[in-house]
């Protein structure tokens, strides 16, 4: 009896604790959810979504610009990048890329530690319609001779 009032105390304790009004609130003021609420859609040719950097020794530093042209009639705004991995480090372009300019998405990955295959995925927030599609990093990491 004394264990199912003691379930049922903490049970309550840790119901009482998670305040959801409290977390929706900081989430709609959250300035990151309010830059991928982008108005104004525009159209995105991209130019490179793949790169395959072929034999890259353990150590190596691999730079790539994924590039892409806003093909509508206001400015593309990237309003994020990530990458999956911690390895690898996208750049977005700080200002807006004007119609017909060319624009691009500064990729670095650091191959220290990552003997193999190495597959790395680059994901783009912005304002083009369609969006963005995974930009692909690939290649292989040989070990130091």
């Amino acid at each position: 009896m004394l264990k199912k009032i003691i379930a049922a105390g903490c049970a309550l304790i840790l119901f009482a604790s998670c305040d959801v009004r409290k977390h929706d609130k900081l989430s709609i003021n959250d300035p990151l959810k309010k830059q991928m609420v982008i108005k104004d859609p525009t159209a995105v040719q991209i130019i490179d979504s793949t790169y395959n950097f072929g034999k890259v020794t353990d150590g190596e530093i691999v730079e790539y610009n994924y590039r892409f042209k806003n093909m509508g009639t206001k400015p593309l705004i990237v309003s994020n990048v990530s990458a999956s991995c911690g390895c690898t480090v996208p750049e977005k372009p700080e200002q807006p890329i004007q119609p017909g300019e060319t624009g691009f998405i500064k990729v670095k990955f650091d191959s220290k530690g990552r003997v193999g295959t190495a597959h790395k995925t680059i994901n783009v927030n912005s304002n083009a319609e369609p969006a963005f599609p995974v930009l692909l990093l690939t290649g292989e990491v040989v070990e130091k001779k």
